[in-house]
């Protein structure tokens, strides 16, 4: 069942088993198997119920306005010589996961490994979550894109890195009838991307959980050292204002709220503070697009949206991602005003775009700043020259490829030919000019095996309050250096399977469910 908050008059007052605080991969997961295990579950979600039916009809704007957090405007504050990052999250049934382009990556050895041996993490050595991978790949379908699926964008970028000896490997992605219309960032206009509203919430509404929609968790309720609920605000008043107050009774709590949401709640909620490290160590995979200019049609948005990706500079922390975006969006992000606009805008159907993320330094913090929400981010020196060395290799690659020029992510850039761009020195750039985006904010209620240095024990629980877990993002210890989609699933996953065989603390004298 699915509830609307919207629709709600007045307040609500009800109680749960357990209360999950978020529809993402997160929440949506342990939702699932709690109540596949006769638990009774409730899932929270601030952002809207838009069914995929509705949301694959939208035009991208709309989707923007209606799916994504702030519209899509989130931004993390640079401090010093570090770009403004445009911190792109879900806010709907569902959460990111509707918005994302499907790619599944498993942890890489590497990151297992420093978990294990940095952080004494020894559950979350790579054999250990083989199991909660094998699994969450089966829920959600976890399939390789094939050749034939590749845009012709991507498909010269793959000619170019050929040619320079780092040829591109297929993605994995969770789709299942797929035909590469290029909308995944938008909501899959034909259900097949099989993001958790269309698997884990299903599940978890079968075996009877309720979700509500359009309502925002402000704080976790405590007794004593326990966590006993949570309350908030329905956005039920006119043009989605907070209205309505309302009130879960729980016997447990698991906040999946995203590495955005998740530690201001335990922060306004007093809690998770033990260790001073709540809301800090964000990471964020910085990440880079360039557009190369061909003489040939390209029609890049014919095609997968990402289908193609390499790992050759992984030592550097670097990975080369393929994209694409809606012509329309593609647009407007060009050069220029009026008829020097339009111009540009006209080029679109000749450019091929990819991507590269930087595998980051934990420089970020979430903290409410005047009651507001606010992030900040300082990149390290070490990452800077990483942004440096991937435009650098983007750039090689599009030459490569046969680009007349190429777009740089530098604001206020005209492109360049390869001439004018071996003459320019990248580390000379300012970063604070860089164009630069997230989808993948990680790390802020860090997980860990003590609480003078961790948010949440190795069991997702918060040090300091009894019954009170996180399942999300924000418990990864470091980035991951990939899409972190499947690692946030497995995790939750695993987080899941621990909650399912610790028995539920007394109900006390918990609300009667309504």
């Amino acid at each position: 069942m699915i509830i609307e908050g919207r629709a709600i008059t007045g307040d609500l007052e009800t109680s749960a088993d357990v209360v999950v605080v978020g529809s993402g991969s997160g929440g949506a997961v342990v939702a699932a198997h709690l109540a596949e295990a006769g638990q009774r579950v409730v899932i929270l979600e601030e952002g809207p119920h838009v069914p995929w039916e509705r949301y694959g009809r939208m035009r991208p704007s709309e989707s923007m306005r209606h799916l994504w957090r702030d519209g899509g405007l989130t931004i993390a504050v640079g401090l010093g010589d570090t770009p403004m990052i445009n911190v792109m999250m879900g806010e709907c049934v569902g959460g990111s996961s509707v918005l994302t382009g499907g790619v599944c990556f498993r942890t890489p050895g590497s990151v297992h490994r420093e978990w294990s041996e940095r952080f004494g993490l020894t559950e979350l050595s790579e054999s250990a979550m083989e199991p909660f991978y094998d699994d969450v790949e089966r829920a959600v379908h976890v399939e390789e894109v094939p050749v034939e699926m590749r845009s012709r964008s991507t498909t010269l970028f793959g000619r170019g890195a050929e040619r320079l000896g780092h040829p591109l490997r297929p993605l994995r992605r969770n789709t299942r009838g797929c035909t590469g219309c290029g909308r995944c960032n938008f909501g899959c206009p034909e259900g097949a991307k099989l993001s958790v509203d269309l698997t884990y919430l299903p599940r978890a509404r079968r075996a009877g959980a309720i979700v509500y929609s359009d309502v925002r968790v402000e704080r976790v309720l405590t007794r004593g050292s326990r966590a006993v609920g949570v309350t908030g605000r329905i956005r039920n008043g006119e043009r989605g204002r907070a209205l309505g107050r309302f009130t879960v009774h729980a016997r447990r709590v698991v906040v999946a709220a995203g590495a955005y949401a998740t530690p201001l709640i335990l922060e306004r909620s007093g809690l998770g503070k033990q260790s001073g490290e709540l809301g800090k160590n964000l990471t964020l995979h910085p990440g880079f697009r360039m557009m190369g200019l061909f003489d040939e049609r390209v029609e890049g948005w014919k095609g997968a949206l990402q289908s193609a990706h390499t790992h050759a500079y992984e030592h550097e922390r670097i990975n080369l991602v393929g994209l694409f975006l809606p012509p329309g969006v593609l647009a407007a992000t060009m050069l220029g005003i009026g008829d020097d606009h339009a111009r540009r805008a006209a080029l679109v159907p000749h450019l091929a775009v990819f991507g590269a993320m930087i595998h980051d330094e934990s420089g970020g913090r979430v903290r409410h700043v005047f009651g507001k929400r606010f992030i900040t981010y300082e990149m390290s020196r070490a990452d800077g020259k990483a942004a440096s060395r991937a435009l650098s290799l983007m750039a090689e690659t599009f030459f490569a490829a046969g680009a007349r020029e190429v777009y740089l992510p530098i604001l206020g850039a005209a492109p360049v030919d390869a001439d004018a761009f071996r003459a320019l020195d990248l580390d000379r750039v300012p970063r604070r000019k860089l164009e630069c985006t997230s989808q993948h904010p990680l790390g802020t209620a860090r997980m860990g095996i003590s609480p003078e240095h961790a948010v949440v024990d190795p069991n997702g629980r918060v040090f300091d309050t009894d019954d009170l877990y996180v399942a999300d993002g924000s418990v990864l210890p470091t980035s991951l250096g990939v899409n972190p989609q499947e690692t946030i699933l497995a995790m939750a996953t695993r987080i899941a399977w621990k909650l399912r065989e610790m028995p539920l603390p007394n109900s006390g004298n918990l609300a009667r469910l309504a």
